[in-house]
């Protein structure tokens, strides 16, 4: 079945069943590799992507559900907040293997967008799920934090 969704900023066909994960459709249909497959049940955060700004767990989301939504991966995910977390990411030296980085980043600059002075336990909300095996988790606290405070200047 042909399904026509925006994937950063670009209208794409795509000829796939429609339970196809949107992850799948984002890495093997359309080359977008960014974003990651971690655990296949929506509980790491390694496919977090956007939905019209909204992250989402991309490996359970079929790609009929995606319908009108504008979808953004790490590829490009741009804006203040996404420049000041990846500033900040990169001071903290956050990544370790950096496998959920994607993921990490697409949760930390949806939370910025939304919540622009995060406490400790929104960064812990917004973060939760995101699940980074090299436990980098205080580093990327100090980054959120720092992020919000380069987008106050």
């Amino acid at each position: 079945m042909a399904f026509s969704i925006s994937v950063n900023g670009t209208s794409r066909s795509v000829d796939v069943d429609a339970d196809t994960p949107l992850l799948w459709v984002i890495r093997d249909n359309l080359g977008l590799t960014g974003t990651k497959f971690g655990c296949g049940v929506a509980q790491c955060g390694a496919c977090t992507v956007h939905i019209d700004g909204q992250p989402v767990r991309s490996c359970t989301l079929p790609v009929s559900a995606v319908g009108k939504g504008r979808v953004t991966t790490i590829e490009a995910v741009s804006g203040p907040e996404a420049k000041a977390v990846q500033a900040a990411w990169i001071a903290r030296d956050v990544p370790q293997c950096g496998y959920c980085q994607s993921g990490q980043v697409m949760s930390a600059v949806a939370l910025l967008r939304e919540v622009k002075k995060p406490s400790d336990t929104d960064i812990d909300h917004a973060m939760n799920g995101n699940i980074c095996r090299c436990a980098t988790y205080v580093r990327i606290r100090a980054a959120i934090h720092d992020a919000a405070k380069a987008l106050e200047a």
